[in-house]
């Protein structure tokens, strides 16, 4: 598959498999130890197995190359919408054509019963509403103590502070 081969140092052999990076990283080089010049953006890397070692099945590798890189497809970069090319087009239509002084044609795409409950809050905007009595849940009593009376009802309590 072109992702695995062997890794040779002396008479020992490794297992070795190429894999990608979840974002590129660039690498520096110094000439005088104070000024950097970039040498390459990596990729890439090889991760090379002990013998024992099963193969990884992902082509990517999860985690970059230091600890807060940990899941960094999934914690640093959004995934991309579900959007409908239909939808797209429309929109980008109606887009150009409100540009150029049109008007839009396709109103389908805005919610009306959201432009309807707008309407009618400003309608009903003076008129006070009266207020509703808010009705207790019903909640049994599990008997958190065990049976001992509640902080506040005993007689030894300390009112000093």
């Amino acid at each position: 598959d072109g992702r695995t081969g062997t890794f040779v140092i002396g008479n020992d052999r490794f297992p070795a498999s190429v894999l990608d990076l979840p974002c590129v990283v660039e690498s520096y080089k110094t000439y005088d130890d104070s000024a950097l010049v970039k040498t390459a953006d990596v990729g890439q890397m090889i991760l090379v197995r002990d013998s024992g070692e099963a193969s990884p099945d992902v082509v990517e590798y999860r985690h970059g190359l230091t600890p807060p890189m940990r899941d960094a497809r999934k914690r640093r970069f959004r995934r991309e919408p579900d959007l409908n090319p239909e939808l797209v087009q429309r929109v980008e239509k109606d887009l150009v054509n409100i540009m150029s002084g049109g008007t839009v044609e396709n109103l389908d795409i805005l919610d009306t019963n959201f432009s309807d409950a707008g309407d009618e809050n400003a309608r009903n905007a003076n008129k006070k509403a009266p207020p509703a009595a808010a009705a207790k849940p019903e909640v049994p009593d599990t008997g958190g103590n065990a049976g001992e009376p509640d902080g506040s009802d005993s007689d030894d309590s300390d009112d000093s502070m």
